[in-house]
């Protein structure tokens, strides 16, 4: 058969448009067929999150109606294929980051502050303000398994702060109105064991566990210092660390709670946000004396390691929330101070640590950072962003 010469070039050229605009949309719109480079963006205006692909730097799609998002978090489930957000509205969202999806939503309180995955991945945890206490739900249906109320021992409920996981399929959290630290055995997730610590400050105000999952640290934000305790020597106790580094002086008025639930870690050191001042008190992780505090901007509110503990960047709340400062960990020097833009809120790195993105709330767009350089190297828009959460955290204790 001939094939006439014209109309086997015309042929030819329709076949090639339909491969550009094959390979166009796939670039604009890939098959995910794995999600460990992926992550979350909350956008707290309007209920939505943003999935992003944090090797190109890049939005893939946006979800919306997940309800109050003004103090969301996020964790996922063992594969990293599901995000679970915790709205402040008592909304627990389980998103589908493959098929860019609402799997299941349920309001499961009404008023929330975050939660966590159990070790096993089974068992999804709550923390609630109202009405007080914690619940625990299917990992894969959201069905609830059980409720464990925070009342002390006056019979009053109390707000639940400090959620964490811990090995051993626990959680632990932390009571702020009667001053108690919890740690709950859900290896049977219909009768959790309870653990109660009373009397271990005024109001403790976050909580987070150390890496290798054996302290549990909760800040105080009614005293100065820190309530320590050891996972592995439960029957020790909790004890008092950090007490009295103010030395007497009155703090200045806190505008924005500061942060333990991501701290910084470094060797031998921790370097947490001090209450009500303008420094990072470093602690020693052998003795859980402090051991330095490094004068900063304003008041902390996010004091992040970057995965090799090299640096340690630090946030900070109202008027000096445009601000960013990086700390170097062999000198306690501030060896760079960053002005991003209006109200940084969240800062998450790569698993590496060769990015940071930084949420700049008011000014509506997420921004990359190369932490070699300091230099800006992309932005995502974003309607008013908060938190920022990759995948790697499901393969982290306490996150």
């Amino acid at each position: 058969m001939r094939i006439n010469k014209r109309t086997f070039i015309s042929a030819l050229a329709a076949a090639i448009i339909l491969l550009c605009v094959a390979l166009l949309y796939g670039c604009a719109s890939p098959q995910l067929r794995a999600t460990g480079d992926l992550g979350i963006i909350i956008e707290r205006a309007d209920g939505t999150v943003q999935i992003v692909d944090t090797t190109h730097r890049r939005s893939l799609a946006k979800i919306s109606g997940l309800g109050d998002l003004s103090h969301a978090s996020v964790v996922y489930s063992r594969d990293a294929r599901y995000a679970y957000v915790f709205g402040r509205d008592g909304g627990l969202t389980k998103i589908d980051l493959l098929n860019q999806r609402i799997e299941k939503r349920i309001i499961q309180a009404g008023n929330a502050i975050g939660g966590a995955i159990s070790q096993d991945g089974k068992i999804v945890a709550v923390s609630n303000y109202e009405p007080g206490g914690v619940k625990l739900f299917d990992a894969d249906t959201l069905d609830l398994i059980t409720e464990i109320p925070a009342v002390d021992n006056e019979g009053k409920r109390s707000k639940v702060v400090g959620l964490v996981d811990a090995p051993g399929n626990r959680f632990v959290f932390s009571l702020f109105d009667a001053g108690e630290i919890w740690v709950a055995d859900a290896r049977d997730p219909r009768q959790p064991i309870v653990h109660k610590h009373l009397k271990v400050g005024r109001q403790p105000y976050d909580g987070t566990v150390t890496r290798d999952g054996r302290h549990y640290v909760a800040g105080l934000f009614g005293e100065d210092g820190l309530a320590l305790l050891d996972l592995w020597n439960e029957s020790a106790g909790v004890k008092r660390v950090v007490a009295g580094y103010g030395k007497g002086t009155q703090p200045l008025p806190v505008y924005k709670m500061p942060h333990l639930d991501n701290w910084a870690m470094s060797q031998t050191s921790a370097y947490v946000p001090a209450v009500g001042r303008h420094e990072v008190i470093v602690i020693d992780t052998h003795t859980w004396l402090d051991k330095a505090h490094i004068p900063v901007a304003g008041q902390p509110v996010f004091v992040v390691a970057r995965p090799d503990g090299r640096h340690i960047w630090v946030n900070f709340a109202p008027p000096h929330n445009d601000t960013v400062q990086v700390i170097d960990v062999l000198t306690h020097q501030i060896i760079q101070t960053l002005h991003p833009g209006k109200a940084i809120l969240h800062m998450e790195f790569t698993p590496r640590g060769e990015q940071v993105w930084l949420s700049v709330r008011d000014d509506d767009r997420v921004d990359v950072y190369d932490t070699g350089t300091f230099q800006r190297i992309a932005s995502i828009p974003a309607a008013k962003p908060s938190g920022i959460f990759f995948t790697y955290r499901a393969h982290r204790i306490g996150l």
